[in-house]
């Protein structure tokens, strides 16, 4: 089967709005949680976000935004979008330069576009708010389009013209863990020469306040405590939005084009917990099985992976579950360096398995290890896991990434250093 790669990356979040800004973020550990001011209610417990900065989006009209002045972009295009899909064309400006694409390369019928996203609710409240108000008849004319969770794909695929097919995954935070492991099938089976991946999230009040109720979000009210996956006094995840793009090709195109390909996506495997419609299943029995299904596929041995990109969210029963998978496919321990990049930038839901994958593919390329960062105290169950706490310039040559969500979907992907 043919080889894929990643030749391009873009980034809008909450650690830098360029390839340049996270990465420099990624090696010095620095985060971007914020106090965020929608929070800021007797009612609310949770305060804290990953704040996407330079971006506004203070109402459901798209001539109140603010973003920066590099995006332009023509005003029928904005019309339709959610400020989720606003974020995924500003990151697929950049994963497209970033590749050295041409115009002819992105609307290439051999080129795809396969997105994840939750969508905006806010969209959606608004657009149902105005049609309970003022009638059927007098809906926002682009309601329909930007009220639903396909609106990212929908305005991603018409604003880019792309061609080659259009696929949105929904299946919670591992949404485009899987956008990457059908993109992959896409390449190996030769049906495409090259897919844009993407995820986005707006992570604006009505995206993430639904998290609160379950007691999911934490409650800190210092940026610098929280999220704190592994730590032993972790209280829940915090959350984050904007976008992520890759730039999937087959290994034969890349070459033939002379693209600089950051890492090869290896392989990757997919499983279901089958327990709970939240809770992850305690030993782990899933993602381990994803873990070992994931070696499998991309035919390399458990004791060839030096770095491991954990889900981990920081919410006590989620860490606990993923080092318990952790010890069941390293039962002699052995367990590679292991980080959670989300206590850097937040939770970004249907986002994260792409802007997490894109760190891999950085780490690899830059030759560093991300942190976790705010540990102070190592959860005393996980003694023994090389917790990476502080930065280091050891250099992954082969990454394990795991997502998970809810109803207990795990997805896996490894990425190698290109050459090997």
């Amino acid at each position: 089967m043919k080889r894929a790669v990643i030749t391009g990356l873009g980034f809008i979040t909450s650690i830098g709005n360029s390839k340049a800004e996270v990465l420099e973020n990624l090696r010095a550990g620095r985060h971007g949680i914020e106090l965020f001011p929608p929070f800021d209610k007797p009612d609310i417990p949770p305060s804290l976000l990953g704040t996407v900065k330079e971006f506004d989006f203070p109402t459901a009209d798209f001539e109140d935004w603010t973003f920066p002045s590099t995006y332009r972009i023509r005003r029928e295009l904005m019309r339709p979008m959610t400020p989720n899909a606003f974020f995924a064309y500003c990151a697929m400006r950049q994963a497209i330069e970033d590749a050295k694409l041409e115009e002819a390369d992105v609307r290439d019928p051999r080129t795809c576009f396969i997105g994840g996203s939750g969508g905006s609710p806010m969209m959606t409240h608004e657009n149902s708010m105005q049609m309970d108000r003022r009638g059927v008849m007098r809906c926002p004319p682009m309601g329909m389009v930007n009220s639903i969770t396909g609106s990212l794909y929908i305005n991603i695929v018409n604003t880019f013209q792309i061609k080659g097919g259009a696929l949105q995954t929904a299946s919670a935070c591992a949404s485009t863990a899987h956008s990457l492991g059908f993109a992959l099938d896409h390449i190996r089976l030769g049906r495409r020469d090259r897919v844009f991946v993407v995820g986005a999230e707006d992570a604006l009040l009505r995206t993430i306040l639904p998290f609160s109720a379950i007691r999911a979000l934490s409650v800190q009210k210092d940026p610098d405590k929280a999220p704190r996956a592994f730590d032993r006094d972790r209280d829940g995840f915090v959350g984050t939005g904007g976008a992520v793009a890759l730039v999937v090709e087959s290994e034969a195109v890349a070459e033939k084009r002379g693209a600089t390909v950051y890492a090869e996506l290896k392989g990757w495997a997919e499983s279901s917990d089958g327990y709970d419609v939240f809770a992850p299943e305690p030993a782990g029995e899933g993602l381990a099985r994803a873990i070992q299904d994931t070696f499998a596929d991309a035919g390399v041995e458990r004791e060839s992976i030096d770095y491991i990109n954990a889900h981990a969210t920081a919410t006590p029963p989620g860490d606990a579950a993923e080092i318990a998978a952790l010890r069941t496919v390293y039962p002699d321990g052995g367990i590679p360096r292991i980080s959670s990049t989300k206590s850097l930038t937040g939770h970004g839901l249907s986002l994260a398995g792409a802007m997490e994958s894109a760190f891999c593919c950085l780490s690899i390329k830059e030759e560093f290890t991300p942190i976790s960062a705010k540990i102070d105290n190592l959860d005393p169950a996980f003694e023994g896991v090389p917790v990476v706490t502080q930065p280091t310039d050891f250099a992954p040559k082969r990454v394990l990434k795991n997502s998970s969500g809810f109803g207990g979907a795990n997805v896996c992907l490894v990425f190698d250093q290109y050459p090997a």
